[in-house]
């Protein structure tokens, strides 16, 4: 099954969502990424326990730190899905894809130039 996402969309992989930063997160948009979406395993199901649960605590902090310097919260996400859950994988890089053009580019980038 070959999943059809937007070309633009970089995924990243990492052991467990638990093991990303709040700093991870503010580095990619200083790099200038227009948005951000983790994607975890289901609550409950973490391989390591709580990884999840760490990972969505983390990211609801940076969207108040994104909202607190002016990027938006809005352009970070987090969603729980099952490995076997691919299309919806799909699904969600394509909604997210949109709702980040409809929000219009990074304002970080605009300042750097």
């Amino acid at each position: 099954m070959r999943l059809s996402y937007p070309a633009n969309v970089k995924i990243v992989k990492v052991p467990c969502t638990g093991r990303v930063d709040v700093i991870h997160v503010m580095k990619a948009f200083e790099n200038g990424a227009d948005g951000v979406c983790l994607v975890g395993c289901l609550e409950g199901d973490c391989h390591f326990l709580v990884g999840n649960l760490r990972a969505r605590k983390r990211v609801e902090y940076a969207k108040q730190l994104l909202d607190e310097c002016g990027i938006g919260g809005d352009r970070v996400v987090m969603y729980n899905l099952s490995s076997a859950e691919g299309q919806k994988f799909a699904q969600i890089a394509r909604e997210m894809t949109e709702k980040i053009r409809e929000l219009g580019p990074n304002p970080v980038k605009s300042a750097k130039s």
